[in-house]
């Protein structure tokens, strides 16, 4: 355990932006199994990827994953849309 008061903080500030993280990135994920599980119907597919991008992009914009991460996952959904 840290002694020094900044390091404490340090601690704090830390695991309150790590439980943040894990949030975002668990929110995500099920947007995109969401997606995942509804590929094959048109209509629910386009609606789902809507959310699906929307969460991505937020996630990328706070710095939870990195923009190519999520542009990867885009493409990839749009591919599997596409291919239905």
């Amino acid at each position: 355990m840290p002694i020094i008061q900044s390091a404490k903080k340090r601690m704090k500030v830390t695991a309150t932006k790590n439980l943040r993280n894990r949030m975002v990135k668990s929110a995500v994920k099920t947007e995109v199994r969401k997606f995942n599980a509804v590929a094959a119907d048109k209509d629910a597919a386009a609606q789902q990827y809507v959310s699906a991008v929307s969460a991505l992009d937020k996630a990328a914009s706070k710095g939870v994953i990195s923009k190519n991460s999520a542009n990867r996952k885009k493409a990839r959904m749009a591919k599997a849309m596409a291919k239905a």
